[in-house]
């Protein structure tokens, strides 16, 4: 499905790489990225789709040969951190521009968008502004958004981050039937515990990188 292949990556050229021959193989299923912060896991996410283009190497996604426009509105969900829906658009309409972009009918954007608002207990919200949400609300939508073009490729980073206990099940849940229906991969950056039933692969980026001076002492 997401094929890594000696992937390199740097911010600037007066900072150390990020990324140094990163190889991996994301097959279909679902896979957590652990490690301390700064490690790499949301970099090396932004790659995959396509934000940033790596120093070298090569990544094969889903059948397209390069992560392009097109494999960005047909098959890719992401779910950043930043959130980022439309401050002015209801939680419906940031349903409908996502899956409009991706060229999805009139009908059958009506249906995902009522399916996953529902799913993700969100179906009362569907004219609300996103400042008038809390916070556990946004991320919902958020990820119902990623979810409304039915994407084989889905990339969330921390999508769990500051949720109760009941919430973060409606989300794996939702995640865990939703790979399930077809040929799908979803990599989740990660450092909640809770998720670790969800994967069918864990990457721990630890391995990748020395630990930081300051966190020697508590290990």
């Amino acid at each position: 499905m997401v094929h890594c292949r000696n992937i390199s990556f740097r911010y600037s050229s007066r900072t150390p790489r990020v990324l140094d021959e990163f190889s991996h193989e994301f097959k279909a299923g679902i896979h957590l990225i652990k490690g301390y912060s700064g490690c790499g896991k949301s970099t090396l996410l932004r790659i995959i789709g396509g934000y940033l283009k790596p120093e070298s190497g090569v990544i094969d996604v889903a059948g397209f040969k390069k992560n392009s426009t097109q494999f960005q509105k047909e098959a890719l969900g992401f779910v950043f951190q930043q959130l980022n829906l439309l401050p002015l658009a209801s939680v419906e309409r940031n349903l409908q521009l996502a899956a409009s972009l991706a060229g999805i009918s009139t009908e059958k954007r009506n249906q995902n968008a009522k399916r996953f608002l529902k799913l993700l207990g969100l179906e009362d919200f569907t004219q609300r502004l996103p400042k008038t949400m809390s916070g556990g609300q946004q991320q919902r939508a958020t990820i119902a958004r990623a979810l409304i073009k039915e994407p084989r490729v889905l990339l969330l980073d921390e999508p769990t981050s500051g949720l109760d206990d009941l919430n973060t099940g409606i989300i794996i849940k939702v995640l865990r039937d939703f790979i399930a229906e077809g040929d799908r991969v979803a990599i989740i950056c990660t450092h909640d515990s809770r998720l670790d039933t969800l994967a069918d692969d864990i990457l721990d980026f630890n391995r990748f990188l020395p630990l930081e001076g300051h966190l020697e002492a508590l290990v």
